[in-house]
C-alpha cells in the first residue's frame, strides 16, 4: 500500500495531512505545495501553456496530466481535490471554464469560454443539515477525442461524451451523449448524427438522451 493510500485509510492521518495542505476555511493549497510539491507530482506535457491568470487548486493526493501542445486559457479553475483531472493533447481550454474531478478530456478537444464540467455533487438528503456539509458524492465525467463544448455549457458528474460529439452553447448536459452526434439545449437532446452512408449530418426528431 502506497503512503498516499495509508494516509486516506487513517481519519487522523488524512485530517492531519490535510491541515498541512490546505489552510482553514480555504479550498486552494498552501503556497508551499504549489511550490515545492505540484510541479514534482503532476505531469504536463511538452510546449503546454497554463496562462498566468489560471487558478490551479489542484493537489498531490490526486492526479493532474496536461498533455503535449494543450492549451489552459485565463480565468479557469482546475480543481483535482474529489477527483483527478487529465488532459489529453492538443486540447484547449477556453476562458473562465471550471474543471472539478474526477475528469478525463481526450486529445483535441475544444472547450469554449464560460462551461463548467464537474464530476462533484453536494448532498442535501438530510433537510436538518445545510447541502455545504452533507457528504459528496463523485462521479467521472469522461470527453473523448475531437469533441467540441459551445460556451456557457455545463457538463454534469458522471456523463460521458462520445467521440467527435458537439454540444451547443448554453446545453446542460445531463446524460451521455454518443459519438458523432450534436446535442442541444436544458436538458441536451441529439438533434443529428453523422451518417457514414451518405457522409452528412441528418436531423433526429427529439431524441432524449
Amino acid at each position: 500500500m502506497s503512503i498516499i493510500s495509508k494516509i486516506k485509510a487513517d481519519k487522523r492521518l488524512k485530517k492531519l495531512a490535510l491541515a498541512l495542505l490546505i489552510p482553514m476555511n480555504d479550498h486552494r493549497p498552501r503556497l508551499w505545495v504549489r511550490i515545492f510539491l505540484n510541479p514534482f507530482k503532476h505531469k504536463r506535457g511538452k510546449r503546454s501553456i497554463i496562462r498566468f491568470n489560471t487558478r490551479l487548486d489542484v493537489f498531490p493526493f490526486n492526479e493532474f496530466q496536461l498533455g503535449d501542445n494543450s492549451v489552459i486559457e485565463s480565468f479557469t479553475t482546475i480543481n483535482n481535490g474529489v477527483g483527478n483531472v487529465i488532459v489529453g493533447s492538443k486540447t484547449i481550454i477556453g476562458m473562465s471554464n471550471v474543471i472539478i474531478g474526477p475528469v478525463k478530456i481526450g486529445n483535441n478537444v475544444m472547450l469554449a469560454q464560460n462551461i463548467v464540467v464537474s464530476g462533484l455533487n453536494h448532498g442535501y438528503e438530510d433537510v436538518n443539515i445545510s447541502p455545504a456539509f452533507q457528504k459528496v458524492s463523485c462521479k467521472d465525467i469522461t470527453i473523448a477525442d475531437d469533441v467540441w463544448i459551445g460556451a456557457n455549457s455545463v457538463i454534469t458528474a458522471g456523463v460521458s461524451l462520445g467521440r467527435h460529439c458537439i454540444i451547443g452553447a448554453g446545453s446542460v448536459v445531463t446524460k451521455d451523449v454518443p459519438e458523432f452526434s450534436i446535442a442541444v439545449g436544458n436538458p441536451a437532446k441529439v438533434i443529428k448524427k453523422y451518417n457514414f452512408t451518405t457522409s452528412t449530418w441528418e436531423k433526429v426528431n427529439n431524441q432524449t438522451l
